[in-house]
């Protein structure tokens, strides 16, 4: 059935993904993205390029001044970012602390305020390993407090929680959906790296469904 939903928007292959699916699903979609001072900022331009030509309604918000108060990982700080696959402990110098909660806790804010019932985000199950806020019993606990914290409860949905990105990509290509419009790479430069571990998960993706990555890289 057709509802009002916020979609969270990074402008990366898994928010791309679910916020088409959404689209499909004949959802009213209003699309929330967030400059964190994440050094890949290129991914809000894709973001926005993306909303554009679906004629969606987006949101790009500038909450960069937590960092006053979050620091220490190196998508934000002058860290430099690892490279290497996920299962590297290296990795964990990625982590912005509590930064799920805190955009959730913005976008249920925001679909309290518009009428949406329910908010999308694309935590997957290949996020599990090394990221704590992607970790099923969070998002049920945040969907169980998103119940009560307004006087409409609303929704926290995650379409791949259980899901690998191989499989979202999966899903993606059999929409037909063009990932030339996404962003990936944790490197603010012009070209991916190939090298950090979003790189790498990204391209294991492609790989493994026999697809060519559309992105250029270094």
């Amino acid at each position: 059935m057709s509802q009002k939903v916020v979609v969270i928007y990074s402008g990366g292959m898994d928010s791309f993904t679910i916020l088409h699916k959404a689209v499909a699903a004949g959802h009213d979609v209003y699309a929330l993205s967030f400059n964190y001072g994440q050094r890949h900022v290129k991914e809000l331009i894709c973001a926005a390029s993306v909303c554009k030509e679906l004629n969606i309604n987006h949101k790009i918000v500038d909450i960069s001044a937590i960092n006053q108060l979050i620091s220490g990982s190196s998508l934000t700080s002058d860290i430099d970012v690892p490279e290497g696959h996920y299962a590297a402990d290296n990795m964990k110098s990625t982590v912005v602390p509590n930064r799920n909660m805190i955009l959730l806790s913005l976008a249920v804010g925001y679909a309290d305020s518009i009428g949406a019932r329910a908010v999308y985000y694309g935590a997957h199950s290949g996020d599990h390993f090394i990221y704590p806020d992607c970790r099923p019993e969070f998002v049920q606990k945040m969907n169980d407090v998103c119940q009560i914290a307004n006087y409409q409860p609303v929704d926290i949905v995650s379409p791949y929680l259980y899901q690998t990105k191989i499989e979202i990509l999966a899903d993606g290509l059999a929409m037909g959906l063009d990932y030339s419009k996404t962003w990936t790479c944790y490197n603010g430069r012009e070209k991916a790296c190939g090298k950090c571990g979003s790189c790498q998960e990204r391209l294991e993706a492609f790989a493994l469904n026999n697809a060519t990555d559309p992105l250029p890289y270094e």
